[in-house]
């Protein structure tokens, strides 16, 4: 039995997210069903985290247990050929079988796009958040070291999954502005459920001066959710890269 690792990119649009659910297409479904057809086997990968309806990927990764002899170089190839458009398999190598996609990773790093001007956007208006409202975005900056380092993030997790602990560790978190286009990159080693969406949020309202840079310390340390405020779209976020 092989244990193959697949490097994915995917546009989130038309997707219930990554996980197999009942009566909903999701990328888990279809990229499973496309090993199946190569393989002729009946395929489970076990994916590096789960991502929201509307998240994108450039650097999601997965694993699958095979019997196939397909040479490992042509995996990616043979995917593809059975997938959409929206989803592709950019690399494929053989892993130790222990190898897990999930319980092997040591973080992930996200990045969020937003668009900063009156106007919306009509090319690329799936993968950015427009705001109109013109943003501090010095502020933001200021505001996002806050969540640097270790802390109980319990105020910027929504319900929706079961976790051990609301810790988790944020070793960057950069703000970007290039024109009316701002970037914020964040990676950890781990996310709660929407804790990036949640985190942009609070940022946005630092932006519009609606809140002190210094309260992000105060929301963080209160742990109430609702002090957090609310979540940006999920078109802007995409999951950059996971690390092993």
């Amino acid at each position: 039995m092989r244990n193959i690792k697949l490097i994915i990119e995917y546009d989130g649009t038309d997707y219930c997210g990554w996980q197999r659910q009942n009566n909903v297409m999701t990328i888990q479904e279809k990229i499973e069903s496309s090993i199946g057809e190569i393989t002729g086997e009946k395929a489970l990968i076990f994916g590096s985290s789960r991502t929201d309806a509307g998240v994108h990927a450039k650097g999601y990764a997965g694993n699958f247990y095979t019997n196939s002899k397909i040479a490992v170089e042509k995996f990616s190839g043979a995917i593809n050929s059975k997938l959409p458009r929206d989803i592709v398999i950019l690399e494929a190598y053989e892993v130790p079988h222990e190898f897990h996609a999930r319980y092997n990773s040591v973080g992930k790093m996200y990045s969020y796009t937003i668009i900063n001007r009156r106007q919306s956007v009509a090319i690329g208006r799936n993968y950015i958040y427009h705001h109109q409202k013109i943003l501090n975005v010095e502020d933001m900056k200021l505001a996002s070291q806050y969540f640097m380092g270790t802390h109980d993030f319990s105020a910027f997790k929504n319900l929706g999954s079961s976790v051990k602990t609301s810790v988790r560790t944020i070793t960057k978190l950069d703000v970007i502005k290039n024109e009316d286009i701002i970037k914020i990159y964040i990676a950890a080693d781990g996310f709660l459920y929407n804790m990036v969406r949640i985190i942009v949020g609070a940022l946005i309202r630092v932006g519009e001066g609606k809140i002190k840079p210094s309260e992000i310390e105060d929301i963080i340390k209160s742990k109430e959710r609702s002090k957090a405020g609310k979540a940006v779209p999920a078109g802007g976020l995409c999951l950059e890269k996971v690390f092993y």
